[in-house]
């Protein structure tokens, strides 16, 4: 994902190198003209976009488009040092279904659309790595400031991850009130996941995540999911199991849909995504 200076300029150096001349006898006529030279591969581009599709959008175990099929994509570009940025998007349907149960309008929100920053690096070469950075969630044609006790849903978290052979620990930490819940500025989320290769071309992933909305201890809940993901003819397929572990409120879970479904009832999510 990155060149350091160093390979640079060791790259440069060599490329700058002047041939030594050497003295080679003629070939016989009739031998057979030589191989020619594979063609050198071109050098991964910085830039790459990804586009997909879901069945259901689930964040941190919830959906976010009302068990609907979502389109998804972004675009990702590695900087120097190890720096990156990037942006995502998805179609959703909470903010509308929100303003729908308050019966208030609140515009349709359709889209979350997320910019974000960050360095990666390594503590133990091929073995220990990080990522820390910076995630900004926008929502544009909104206005969830009409409900009351609720604010404007964009919001800004730090992270950071460590990652140990295929297990990857990170910790997101918000600076703004998170998405438009009141005193809710300095909510953590904590999550642990790990790959591992099965053989033909298939992984699994689980992961266990847990929420903490600070002031709001009812919102606060533990998600878990097990995704199986193949890649093939240049599309990742997968397939996940997920689902949360909710406090009751009132008998029931606090994230409930205009039907009054759990958001965060357990379901099978099945995707596709192209990364070119």
């Amino acid at each position: 994902m990155k060149k350091t200076l160093l390979s640079m300029a060791a790259l440069a150096a060599l490329c700058t190198v002047p041939a030594v001349a050497q003295t080679q006898a003629p070939a016989p006529a009739d031998a057979p003209a030589p191989a020619p030279a594979p063609a050198a591969e071109a050098p991964a581009s910085p830039l790459t976009f990804n586009i997909g599709v879901v069945s259901d959008y689930r964040f941190r175990g919830l959906s976010q488009s009302r068990f609907d099929p979502a389109l998804q994509g972004g675009a990702d570009y590695s900087l120097p040092y190890g720096f990156y940025i990037g942006t995502w998007a998805s179609t959703i349907k909470w903010i509308k279904d929100a303003g729908h149960i308050a019966q208030v309008d609140v515009g349709n929100g359709p889209i979350e659309w997320d910019f974000y920053g960050g360095y990666k690096g390594e503590i133990i070469k091929d073995t220990l790595s990080y990522d820390v950075g910076t995630l900004y969630y926008y929502y544009p044609s909104q206005d969830l400031s009409k409900i009351l006790n609720t604010y404007n849903p964009d919001t800004l978290e730090i992270y950071g991850a460590l990652t140990y052979g295929p297990a990857t620990i990170k910790y997101s930490h918000s600076l703004t009130r998170l998405f438009g819940v009141q005193s809710s500025k300095g909510s953590g989320y904590i999550e642990a996941a790990a790959t591992f290769d099965v053989g033909y071309g298939i992984s699994i992933t689980p992961h266990i995540g847990y929420q903490s909305v600070r002031h709001n201890s009812n919102l606060s809940y533990t998600d878990y999911s097990l995704t199986a993901s193949k890649d093939w003819e240049g599309f990742t397929l997968s397939l996940a199991f997920v689902g949360t572990h909710t406090k009751d409120v009132n008998g029931g879970s606090p994230f409930l849909s205009p039907e009054n479904k759990n958001l965060g009832g357990s379901t099978l999510v099945v995707g596709v995504k192209k990364v070119f």
